[in-house]
C-alpha cells in the first residue's frame, strides 16, 4: 500500500492523506475543515476505485471558491496516480 500526502489550496482543510492499493482508495484523512463533511467523504470513498472517486469529486465547488475539500481530494488522487505511473 502506498501512502500519499497532499497540501490543499483555497479550502479549510490543510492537508489530505490517503493510501492506494491495487487502485483502491483507503484510509482517507482530512486535516482541518468541517469534521462532519470530511469524515463522511472519507467513509464514502473507502475501498472504491481511486480513478472513479477522482472523476466523481472533480469540479465540486464550495461557496464560489472554485474548489472544495472533495475537489482537492480529486486533485490529490490525480497527482498520486500520475506519480505512480511515471
Amino acid at each position: 500500500m502506498t501512502s500519499y500526502s497532499y497540501k490543499t489550496e483555497k479550502v479549510c482543510v490543510r492537508e489530505i492523506c490517503f493510501e492506494i492499493e491495487d487502485g483502491k482508495l483507503h484510509n482517507v484523512r482530512f486535516f482541518g475543515g468541517c469534521p462532519g463533511n470530511t469524515q463522511a467523504v472519507a467513509k464514502l470513498v473507502e475501498g472504491h476505485d481511486a480513478r472513479e472517486v477522482a472523476g466523481l469529486l472533480k469540479g465540486n465547488d464550495c461557496a464560489g471558491k472554485g474548489t472544495s475539500c472533495a475537489d482537492q481530494l480529486a486533485k490529490a488522487i490525480d497527482e498520486a496516480i500520475s506519480k505512480a505511473v511515471c
